[in-house]
């Protein structure tokens, strides 16, 4: 089923995001993850798909399995940076074939140090190219796209980004779920700054849980996102103080947090990005909803 079709404005959700782990060996203890967060009753679960399609089988298999052995609405995550149409095209079928109705699409991120004509495929070069290939190819196809409440780091400015996005509904996009964030204030003015816009479809806040001080570095210099600054030095403290252990128990409970005051405020749901650690997720989500 369509996920557009699942959104009921009156009933908020938690949805979920994986990625493939690297070895298949460690597929088992992925599944269970699966197992153990599937009591949460998602609405929804996604699974990444690796730069330049690195992944494409695997999340292909995941989301088949989660749909069919875990009874899980899955939903993949595709990437036209570096894809050939054709391929693309398979890809789709493969889904449809699996009984796997929604996509998140997305540019992907283009290949450092590489030359243009290496990534570059057709008339596929951003992800509303992406939206409309598959509106185009597979009507029938639920479509989610990204958004960046602190706007995407090659925007020109946060308008021009906000129009990107516009453009991705208009060409078929069904909602929205956005890029990580730690201070719920960007995501209000993103959503107000929206409407303005005139775009009226669904937008899910996501949600990363901070597990690690080194991680979460890495992840905000790459997605722009950005850190309250009393939260990130009372991150550093823990993790001088308590290393790991006491930076995931201040993470999850400043994400648990996060997730209450939005569902407070009448989002449709929020997404969390689950880092495939069912623990984490578990402690995060308890009592959330009704």
């Amino acid at each position: 089923m369509r996920i557009a079709d699942l959104i009921c404005g009156d009933k908020p959700f938690i949805s979920l995001e994986f990625f493939p782990p690297k070895e298949r060996s460690e597929w088992p203890v992925f599944f269970r993850t699966v197992d153990r967060l599937a009591q949460i009753h998602p609405l929804f679960a996604s699974v990444t798909y690796g730069s330049g399609g690195s992944t494409q089988r695997d999340t292909l298999e995941i989301v088949t399995r989660l749909k069919q052995e875990h009874g899980l609405e899955a939903m993949a995550h595709l990437t036209c940076v570096g894809a050939e149409s054709g391929a693309l095209i398979k890809f789709l079928d493969e889904l449809a074939r699996a009984e796997i109705h929604n996509v998140l699409a997305l540019r992907g991120d283009i290949p450092k140090d590489a030359p243009p004509e290496s990534y570059i495929s057709g008339t596929l070069l951003n992800a509303s190219d992406l939206v409309a290939f598959i509106r185009e190819s597979h009507p029938g196809m639920g479509l989610g796209v990204a958004g960046y409440p602190e706007t995407h780091p090659e925007a020109e400015s946060p308008e021009a980004d906000l129009s990107y996005l516009k453009l991705k509904l208009d060409q078929g996009g069904d909602f929205i779920v956005t890029q990580l964030f730690f201070d719920n204030r960007s995501y209000y003015e993103f959503v107000r700054q929206a409407r303005a816009m005139g775009i009226e479809k669904p937008i899910i806040p996501g949600i990363l849980p901070v597990v690690s001080l080194k991680v979460i570095k890495r992840i905000i210099s790459l997605c722009g996102a950005g850190i309250p600054p009393a939260y990130l030095a009372e991150l550093e403290e823990a993790d001088r103080s308590g290393g790991a252990a006491a930076v995931q128990k201040i993470g999850v409970a400043f994400a648990r947090k996060q997730a209450r005051e939005l569902l407070d405020a009448g989002v449709p749901g929020v997404h969390i990005y689950t880092l495939n650690r069912s623990d984490v997720i578990l402690e995060l989500t308890e009592g959330l909803l009704p």
